[in-house]
């Protein structure tokens, strides 16, 4: 033990990670395992650090209608009120248990999607894998990292490009200083077989690059999740996250039985592959495409800085039940965007592609042969046979809704994430708890004085008019013809809306997993958010559908800007003239051409600056549509045109106030506007 204390720091888990793979090898198909074993430790983060958003300990939440733990003490006192904040009337209590089984689920807690990406779409075939991963980790000596760098060993091509050897993959993983694992990189070992899953924390935790300290919640701005997928061996299987169709792509020769029950032909396989590893080289780090609606509608990752900042996702979709519609995103998460099989009953009505292609079109190439479609088959047939979920659909662990194959406003699909010996959304109710008591940290932006001012200025531009509140949003969703962004997203939900939606019902939440037979059922309130809103979001009062007002919390660890991440500039993309105002000094470095996809952070303060002067945002936005990569993924950084320039009738300097006071929007603003208190 004294040999140990003696060796570097950076070496001590090395060995031990030594240890652990002499062990697997020893003990081989008896041992089943989990690395990491657990989160990062607490003081490795910045939370100890951060004042978290109001203590929700001891409070209830009932299908979306929030108590304090005040009104719960009180309403306690009497028997009606034990019963309405029972569980049996599907009431949730923030337990400190139920905030540290949320932060366990967000750093660890697959629902096993590490078959889907293992055994069918081969993430550990080609030149990222446990061993170049392993070997990068290793070569960082304990120091941390916030884009694990990967050498390609051999020529490949991907999709239309081709890597040579010795090309520098920039992967975007983030490893904490002192640690083995890159955050949300989960790695099971059952009967010596390793399979890598992912968890939240791939795209929702970040490393700081001065301290090596983890950022809970933050973005993992550079996370480049196109090329960990393209680089997979069948990436096909995830032609749903494309604009590949597969009914559009040329026949090969593996046969199948289709839906009719006659022999067909299933799309050419290397066709598809390469259709889908070109869409998916086009999405920008930092983005994914979660819907299924074959568009390829790529949109950044949020922000888990969640509390107070209902409705949630990108176009307000989740928006009722447990926790205002943050336990409808996380379920979105892994009930439906990580596991296309989860759709394969709905393709035919969202897609028009019958059950059997899309399921063959997934399987025909798959990494594990245990999972590859055999010629002449029923691929539905044969999917039931090898579903390491027996009796549910799809790959990932799920229950089915009292409405599937139906589906509703409170789980898009009709299915919710759910391991075995959980009760009903315990997990992803915990991580709603957990992600709720997340802050940025303290962020020194300027000078008091300088704040004020620009406080001063956000209340004159009438940016309260929609980002106003402590955290400073309004709640509400805006038309797509007002505010004018990226237009592809705002109608990606309606097929769901129009096909599949009928009132949403839910299982109580002390009831356990795999459900019982005949199972009590609950109705779920929607009107916790204003109709219009849901309407909108869902593209049904207006087709070109609508976006959320987003909270304006952590600004300065969210650059690019908007929907789409296209608001981008570099740290030197513009200096000042002698006039005293802004002019572009680099146009290298402007848009996500000049940033991300050079491997270059967007600087917040000159991103936020070509979000609010139109002479810097037009020139940004044409080096957006010369690059045909965001052309496809559809990433312009266009439209919320509300400007603060010359031409609005600002100076400089009340511009540059401005950008300060967004950027010292952290955990405890050292300045509130009057909207804002």
């Amino acid at each position: 033990m004294d040999r140990l204390k003696s060796l570097p720091n950076w070496l001590r888990p090395t060995l031990l990670l030594g240890l652990i793979l002499l062990i697997v090898a020893f003990v081989g198909y008896q041992l089943e395992l989990t690395l990491p074993g657990r989160p990062p430790n607490i003081n490795n983060t910045y939370t100890p650090l951060t004042k978290s958003p109001p203590n929700s300990v001891g409070s209830y939440d009932v299908l979306g209608y929030a108590l304090s733990k005040e009104e719960a003490d009180q309403i306690l006192q009497t028997q009606e009120g034990r019963e309405l904040l029972s569980a049996d009337n599907g009431a949730v209590k923030v337990t400190e248990e139920l905030i540290d089984l949320g932060r366990d689920a967000f750093y660890r807690e697959t629902f096993g999607n590490e078959y889907l990406f293992t055994d069918v779409v081969g993430v550990l075939d080609g030149p990222i894998n446990l061993g170049s991963v392993a070997k990068a980790v290793l070569a960082l000596k304990g120091e941390a990292t916030t884009n694990l760098q990967i050498p390609v060993d051999k020529d490949v091509i991907v999709g239309d490009r081709s890597f040579k050897a010795g090309t520098v993959l920039n992967t975007g993983l983030d490893v904490p200083k002192g640690s083995l694992f890159p955050l949300g990189m989960v790695t099971h070992i059952d009967n010596a077989k390793p399979r890598v899953g992912i968890s939240c924390a791939l795209c929702h935790a970040t490393v700081s690059d001065k301290t090596g300290r983890v950022l809970e919640g933050a973005i993992n701005t550079d996370i480049n999740l196109g090329a960990l997928l393209a680089l997979a061996s069948n990436s096909a299987a995830l032609f749903r996250q494309t604009d590949v169709n597969p009914t559009k792509i040329t026949t090969g020769q593996h046969t199948y039985i289709n839906a009719e029950g006659k022999k067909a032909y299933l799309p050419d396989a290397k066709i598809l592959e390469d259709e889908v590893d070109a869409a998916m080289l086009s999405w920008i780090p930092g983005n994914f495409v979660s819907n299924g609606d074959l568009k390829n509608n790529s949109a950044q990752v949020p922000t888990s800085y969640t509390h107070g900042a209902w409705p949630y996702a990108w176009s307000g979709v989740a928006s009722i039940g447990w926790f205002h519609g943050l336990t409808t995103l996380n379920n979105a998460v892994f009930g439906v965007n990580a596991d296309p099989a989860t759709t394969a009953d709905a393709a035919k009505a969202l897609s028009g592609i019958d059950k059997d292609t899309y399921l063959g079109a997934m399987l025909q190439n798959a990494s594990n042969p245990k999972y590859r479609l055999p010629e002449a088959v029923k691929p539905s047939e044969f999917f039931d046979k090898i579903d390491p979920t027996p009796g549910e659909p799809g790959f990932n662990e799920v229950i089915r809704m009292p409405e599937y194959p139906k589906a509703s406003l409170f789980m898009q699909n009709g299915l919710m994430a759910a391991s075995p010996g959980y009760h009903v959304a315990e997990q992803i109710n915990a991580m709603s708890a957990y992600q709720n008591t997340l802050a940025p940290p303290p962020h020194e932006a300027a000078d008091l004085e300088t704040l004020k001012r620009g406080a001063a200025v956000f209340n004159k531009a009438n940016c309260a008019q929609c980002h106003s509140g402590r955290y400073f949003t309004n709640h509400r969703v805006i038309a797509q013809k007002e505010v004018k962004t990226q237009p592809a997203r705002g109608p990606a939900s309606s097929g769901f809306a129009t096909k599949l939606f009928v009132p949403p019902d839910t299982y109580p939440p002390n009831v356990l997993v795999p459900l019982p037979p005949d199972p009590p059922v609950l109705p779920v309130p929607t009107d916790i958010t204003p109709q219009e809103d849901i309407e909108l979001a869902y593209a049904q009062s207006d087709p070109a559908g609508g976006y959320k007002v987003q909270n304006l919390i952590g600004l300065y660890l969210s650059a690019p800007y908007l929907h789409d991440g296209g608001v981008a500039a570099g740290a030197d993309a513009f200096k000042q003239n002698a006039d005293g105002n802004y002019e572009i000094s680099d146009r290298t470095q402007l848009g996500v051409t000049g940033t991300l996809m050079q491997g270059i952070l967007p600087d917040p303060e000159a991103s936020l600056r070509a979000l609010l002067d139109r002479d810097l945002r037009e020139p940004m936005l044409a080096a957006n549509r010369n690059n045909s990569d965001l052309q496809r993924s559809n990433v312009s950084g266009e439209g919320h045109a509300y400007w603060v320039d010359r031409a609005a009738g600002f100076t400089t300097g009340d511009q540059t106030d401005l950008i300060k006071f967004l950027l010292s929007i952290d955990d405890d603003p050292a300045v509130l506007p009057k909207s804002s208190r």
